[in-house]
């Protein structure tokens, strides 16, 4: 019996994933329904869970950025995760856009995922840092001497506020006479800390050819990049699974994965992107934004000058035309002095200037609800575009497939707050997971036994799909560019160089 009273399907083979050819999206469980028929009763009732100032809305006081980061009376409604640092949030948003890419699907009509191709090869591999390589995107590299072609292009930042501290040249991504930014997925420019995030990485491939290059001697520019490409790949595939997914799933869950092997996740041929985890698990990263971030210390000692900002604004604090050159907002695709990130607010450093995200529960920070760049026709909160998504792609309830995975479910009072839209015995999958993780993990310090097993076994299942990953090629390889056998996104960034002394 599970802790509410419910028994789980026992004597039975859960459903496994059917066969999908590589490139496009599938699912874990065919067999099982959709959540509920779709409907435009159903749909208003979507939005009006998902809107503005609705049951997931916290109500965040957005006239004060900088309470809400250090005021915690301002947190009382939209809480602090005290286990995960604010940088993991676009970690994952990162990761995100290397598995998937769809730019075709709508949420006015419902769609087959069999029919619906994935615009990013589904590893962990990074094609949305290289591209296709220096020879087939040779824009996204340096062609100079020092880029020698197998360095990626980046950019100095001009102005004097962006030298830091030690005189070192604050750094964008490259971009062209429009500003639009030169790199393998234009999504990581969407705010300015993925998109630093994104140049870190970028700056991180180019100490490693450097690397390389000093402790081997080769001069082949081919035979220097493979080998940094490699290096760079599995110190960042190390970081996925010791890092990020214990801190996401649970150390239990990834272990169970990794030793007992994988139960729901299993292909052919080549690994899909199941829609249960991108349109519903591995969502939960939305409830985890601040509303506000501190992106830098400023260019002074003393800390002045330090660029505080909401992630994004709906005009009540922005420049009096958001398309200027520097709004008053995280937004991306700008370029200018006070545009960089001291990323010791996102990880720690052991200086004790690390900021928490937020818990996953069933809040997100009310900058999602009106979302910069949405064509006015379209629903302008995050919440209600996710829930919407459900219909698109016939997603089955949060109930049934914890039933088909033999998990214990949330009880009925555990989404009380469904009860007048009817919701609370067939939830949306997405909503279902953000509330698990607020009742059964930790108290939303990380996902529960339903989203947090779909989010383990898509990952550790994509790296052992992928021929070339560590895991498959090398699973006993321990990281070769730290001195403690250990990788971790701090020190990816040291190497990288993008963190000055303050």
């Amino acid at each position: 019996m599970t802790r509410h009273g419910h028994m789980p399907l026992g004597g039975e083979n859960p459903p496994r994933s059917t066969y999908y050819d590589q490139g496009k999206f599938g699912r874990l469980f065919p067999s099982l329904p959709p959540f509920a028929m779709d409907s435009p009763q159903l749909r208003e009732a979507l939005k009006e869970i998902g809107k503005r100032g609705g049951i997931m809305d916290p109500k965040d006081d957005l006239d004060d950025p900088v309470g809400l980061i250090i005021n915690p009376a301002k947190n009382v409604e939209n809480p602090n995760n005290p286990n995960l640092t604010a940088g993991i949030t676009f970690l994952g948003q990162f990761l995100d856009h290397d598995m998937t890419f769809d730019p075709t699907s709508s949420l006015e009509r419902q769609q087959d995922p069999e029919t619906i191709a994935n615009f990013r090869t589904p590893f962990l591999e990074l094609d949305s840092l290289y591209g296709s390589g220096p020879n087939v995107s040779p824009h996204l590299y340096d062609q100079t001497t020092a880029g020698g072609g197998i360095k990626f292009l980046v950019e100095s930042i001009p102005g004097s506020d962006a030298v830091s501290r030690d005189g070192k040249l604050r750094f964008d991504l490259p971009r062209n006479s429009q500003n639009v930014a030169l790199i393998g997925d234009p999504r990581n420019d969407e705010n300015l800390i993925v998109s630093q995030l994104h140049l870190a990485f970028l700056k991180f491939h180019n100490a490693v050819v450097d690397h390389v290059k000093s402790k081997t001697g080769w001069t082949n520019p081919a035979e220097v990049f493979a080998e940094a490409q490699r290096l760079v790949r599995w110190h960042y595939q190390w970081i996925i699974v010791h890092e990020f997914l214990p801190a996401t799933v649970g150390q239990k869950t990834v272990d169970k994965v990794l030793t007992k092997g994988r139960k729901f996740y299993n292909w052919r041929n080549l690994p899909f992107i199941p829609v249960e985890f991108a349109v519903a698990a591995y969502r939960f990263g939305h409830s985890q934004v601040r509303p506000s971030y501190r992106a830098n210390f400023g260019p002074k000692p003393d800390d002045s000058g330090q660029f505080i900002a909401l992630i994004f604004d709906d005009g009540r604090h922005a420049s009096p035309n958001p398309d200027a050159s520097d709004p008053n907002d995280l937004r991306g695709g700008k370029r200018a002095a006070r545009r960089f990130i001291d990323w010791q607010t996102f990880f720690d450093f052991g200086d004790k200037r690390v900021r928490p995200n937020k818990k996953i529960d069933t809040k997100l920070s009310s900058v999602l609800f009106n979302l910069p760049g949405i064509p006015g026709a379209e629903p302008q909160s995050l919440a209600q575009r996710n829930l919407l998504r459900h219909l698109t792609f016939s997603v089955p309830s949060g109930q049934r497939v914890a039933k088909a995975m033999c998990e214990d479910l949330l009880s009925s009072e555990d989404l009380a707050d469904l009860k007048p839209y009817q919701l609370e015995t067939r939830t949306p999958l997405w909503f279902y997971i953000l509330r698990e993780a607020d009742v059964l993990g930790k108290d939303g310090r990380h996902l529960g036994p339903v989203g947090g097993r779909i989010v383990a076994e898509v990952f550790i299942g994509l790296l052992e799909g992928d021929r070339l990953s560590y895991l498959r090629q090398d699973p006993e390889w321990k990281p070769t560019l730290s001195s403690t056998g250990d990788f971790t996104m701090v020190d990816l960034l040291k190497f990288a160089g993008v963190v000055p002394a303050l």
